[in-house]
């Protein structure tokens, strides 16, 4: 793997603050959390505005044909995007605590979204080990098919379809579970414990089934973690890195969603957002 790691774009271009970057048709869809939109990135660092947003987003993904489902963070409701409406799907407040986290669409356009499960922008909130994954149907059905987490965020679908693993930050593990017929998970296992120097993030997953994390307050910004949690390769950037994609032409360009800080008053002050890209040997698989 090269070392060299290049700034692709930031905050110069308009960025905010990015998250649950996603390589679809030849460029990488993200959310631009604080600044209410969809937007795009190629290579090149070309920044484009996709679809503005009414709300804080989280919980994103693309469909296979390429629709946007999007989520409402705060409201905790799931809209599916019709050309430039957006078109509610599933309210799923009554599941979830406070605020939404990261999400996955699978093959069948059925979106998985965590919960965070406290009021993490109050300091004397303690975090909890009550979250839950709601499974949400393109028709609205909706139920939680994992509880008992420890603030899952970042997931990806091996390219079977048949497994899908999660980061749990504050619980320091990728947690695994085997996907069914019907959407609905089991099978829960700690698929990496890792040290307490790692909370993992945004995550990807590469062709030889290691999982790259991002890893917001680690010396070592960025890790690739094979099951059973060995870290084979560490990059550090120069700030914090809060998720991560495989994209490019072969899928080998790891892109790193980078800011100096995640409160929203900073943020909206004095954004430092950025797109980090390296090289690697590995190419990205599965899902997203």
């Amino acid at each position: 793997m090269t070392n060299l790691v290049t700034t692709l774009a930031d905050a110069t271009t308009g960025l905010k603050f990015t998250e649950s970057p996603r390589w679809h048709n030849g460029k990488l869809w993200f959310l631009d959390i604080h600044d209410k939109r969809i937007k795009t990135v190629d290579l090149t660092g070309a920044v484009v505005t996709v679809m503005e947003l009414p709300f804080l987003p989280n919980g994103f993904g693309l469909t296979p044909s390429g629709e946007i489902v999007v989520g409402d963070a705060f409201q905790r409701k799931i809209y599916h995007a019709i050309g430039t409406d957006l078109q509610l799907v599933a309210d799923i407040s009554n599941s979830t605590k406070f605020c939404l986290s990261d999400g996955i669409v699978d093959s069948a356009g059925r979106l998985y979204v965590g919960d965070i499960g406290y009021n993490f922008v109050d300091p004397s909130a303690k975090p909890v080990d009550t979250c839950v994954i709601v499974l949400v149907y393109p028709d609205d059905r909706n139920s939680v098919v994992a509880d008992g987490l420890f603030f899952p965020n970042g997931m990806v679908i091996t390219p079977d379809g048949k497994t899908l693993i999660i980061g749990e930050t504050l619980g320091h593990r990728l947690t695994a579970f085997d996907i069914q017929e019907d959407g609905t998970l089991s099978n829960r296992r700690v698929w990496a414990q890792l040290s307490a120097s790692v909370g993992p993030d945004g995550i990807c997953l590469d062709a030889e089934g290691a999982v790259w994390c991002a890893n917001p307050e680690g010396m070592d910004s960025v890790v690739r973690v094979r099951e059973g949690g060995e870290i084979t390769d560490r990059i550090k950037v120069n700030t914090h890195a809060y998720a991560v994609m495989l994209g490019g032409p072969e899928r080998k360009h790891l892109l790193i969603s980078t800011s100096a800080s995640h409160d929203p008053g900073e943020i909206q002050r004095c954004p430092s957002a950025s797109f980090q890209v390296v090289g690697v040997n590995v190419p990205g698989a599965g899902t997203p």
